[in-house]
């Protein structure tokens, strides 16, 4: 066996880490939905497109809270000789389109951080334009860092000769954290699903794990149980949508299949997640349905003979009495 190397070796970032970046007039966000074909970043430069690219899933989970929290400084930059009242309600109604974009992400939590700096900055007759924007990118840098510090931890949870399933996609965390492992002379094999309809796991987690060198076989995602009764895994990591008082999460729809199955072979089940109180159980998630459209058609083309009705929610949810540990993520300002 090899020798193991206990420095910290340097983090490579993966293009979904941080896949949302404003660039001038414009916020920049990584189109998801072409990968692996190319990288490709569409221009946002208003919350309708904003709110369209989320509803859309141009991007996902870490890339929607970026586009929320840039949006701001969007429209901050776009009233720019709005009155200090003025540019207060338009952040209000800013933080309602936001939140009604998507039901199950917890986009109020955030969006009430920018409303009450704007609060705050009227309250203390503060300069809105520079006192919110100052306060958004200060909590961005804190989450940069603490993702960076989720990575080592992730790192050190693989062990070496684990065999590691993951569903959908952790917005580069893992794919970063296997490149650590690499580095420490790990030698860690990666099971992907694909996670249908939109097939994340193939797109996206095969992909940027290859990216960083490491061993990756793609599965349906109606092989998990023969994987792990075949003893193939001995670790699950998944990521997380929202998280609640007492420990239960949501994730892509498929998550709780994998998580009672990996209770039923003993399999140390991992979540990423990112703490709340503000729901106190997975039972108070609102769980959205998706177009059933998203399910009987692929690229634009019916898989379906007939008339075929769909069900498509996007996400499930996974009671904490199935998780072995939850790597946390504290986005709290």
């Amino acid at each position: 066996m090899s020798k193991r190397d206990t420095t910290i070796p340097e983090i490579k970032e993966s293009p979904l880490f941080w896949p949302a970046r404003l660039k001038g007039d414009a916020l920049l966000v990584l189109d998801e939905t072409l990968i692996p074909r190319k990288l490709h970043y569409i221009k946002v430069k208003n919350t309708k497109q904003a709110v369209e690219v989320i509803r859309q899933m141009k991007t996902r989970a870490f890339g929607q809270f970026l586009v929320v929290m840039q949006t701001f400084l969007l429209e901050i930059s776009n009233n720019k000789t709005a009155s200090r009242d003025v540019l207060l309600t338009r952040i209000r109604a800013v933080a309602d389109q936001l939140n009604s974009s998507r039901p199950t992400f917890p986009f109020e939590e955030v969006t009430a951080l920018v409303v009450g700096w704007a609060n705050q900055a009227v309250g203390q007759n503060l300069d809105i334009r520079t006192f919110v924007p100052r306060c958004i990118h200060g909590y961005l840098d804190g989450i940069r860092a603490r993702r960076l510090e989720r990575v080592r931890k992730i790192a050190e949870v693989l062990k070496d000769g684990d065999s590691v399933l993951t569903h959908c996609n952790v917005s580069g965390e893992l794919a970063m954290a296997a490149y650590i492992a690499q580095q420490q002379n790990k030698h860690i094999h990666f099971f992907a699903t694909e996670t249908r309809p939109y097939f994340q796991g193939a797109k996206l987690t095969a992909w940027e794990l290859r990216r960083m060198k490491a061993d990756v076989t793609l599965i349906a995602d109606n092989a998990v149980g023969s994987v792990m009764a075949d003893g193939l895994v001995n670790k699950v990591i998944v990521g997380s949508d929202r998280s609640c008082a007492n420990g239960d999460f949501a994730n892509k729809i498929g998550t709780y299949q994998i998580a009672v199955l990996a209770n039923e072979f003993q399999i140390p089940f991992y979540v990423l997640t990112q703490p709340s109180d503000k729901i106190k159980t997975g039972k108070d998630i609102p769980v959205e349905i998706r177009n059933p459209q998203e399910l009987l058609t692929y690229l634009k083309k019916k898989v379906v003979s007939g008339v075929v009705s769909g069900f498509y929610p996007g996400f499930d949810v996974v009671p904490h009495e199935l998780v072995t540990e939850a790597i946390a993520l504290d986005t709290r300002a």
